[in-house]
């Protein structure tokens, strides 16, 4: 079903706390003014303040009950950015501990009106940055568990491609199927003028698109995200499909 997490909640709840101690880490591993690469125009020390702020937003979402319009966006006068992010992480992972994550709260997805929502946002999220850092800092990347890199492409394509993009008025400019396989699950995504959308498939179904991107679930998984090499997939097919896709994604996720 759409919105529905492809592991356990409470997996996903840990992990965010689990993913933003290797943050923190690697950030400590340079100073603050280093230049992220995979996020153009940032520095180190901006990557763990936004961090710290989307946890903020989350935590306004779940306790007012709608989009925020006033939280915390920067340190305050003497605080550090770790403490900042600490902070933040406290009080959201605190609140997403007292409610079951099948319990109704408000989000920005209809499709997944949840507590359990913003347990697998907030995951994928700081692991994308924690992956940001550990580049900026010149350190070997993390392991990502295959599990989670699957559930990890099925929030990037269904969140993020099928309704982030119809949300910003985006589509492509022709029409291209593209067929993602990793992990045991096939998904189908469709791009044209009249917009996108993505879901999960069978293998026979995926048979007859455009093209067909696959390998490891956390080469796909980054790469869905642009944190990826363009050869770390394997890519069959249209090319030309397989770039659209990619450049929306780059469009939704910025």
């Amino acid at each position: 079903m759409p919105g529905r997490a492809l592991i356990d909640h409470g997996r996903l709840l840990a992990a965010i706390g689990y993913e933003a101690e290797l943050l923190v880490e690697a950030a400590r591993a340079v100073p603050p003014e280093s230049p992220v690469p995979t996020c153009p125009g940032w520095t180190v020390g901006e990557v763990v303040r936004h961090v710290g702020s989307v946890y903020r937003v989350a935590l306004g979402w779940l306790v007012e009950g709608g989009r925020p319009s006033r939280w915390q966006r920067d340190p305050a006068r003497g605080q550090t950015v770790e403490s900042y992010l600490r902070d933040g992480l406290t009080e959201l992972v605190e609140v997403l501990s007292w409610h079951d994550p099948t319990e109704t709260a408000a989000t920005w997805w209809p499709a997944d009106r949840s507590y359990g929502f913003w347990c697998r946002r907030m995951a994928h999220e700081t692991t994308v940055h924690r992956v940001d850092v550990e580049d900026a800092a010149g350190l070997e990347r993390s392991e990502i568990t295959d599990d989670f890199a699957v559930d990890g492409v099925d929030e990037a394509l269904s969140l993020w491609f099928a309704h982030k993009l119809p949300m910003l008025g985006l589509s492509g400019t022709r029409h291209g199927v593209v067929a993602i396989n990793t992990g045991g699950h096939t998904w189908i995504a469709r791009a044209g003028p009249v917009g996108t959308t993505a879901r999960r498939c069978s293998p026979a179904e995926a048979a007859g698109a455009d093209a067909v991107v696959s390998g490891r679930p956390a080469a796909v998984y980054l790469w869905l995200w642009g944190r990826q090499r363009p050869g770390a997939v394997a890519v069959e097919g249209d090319e030309d499909a397989v770039g659209q896709l990619w450049a929306l994604l780059r469009l939704a996720t910025r």
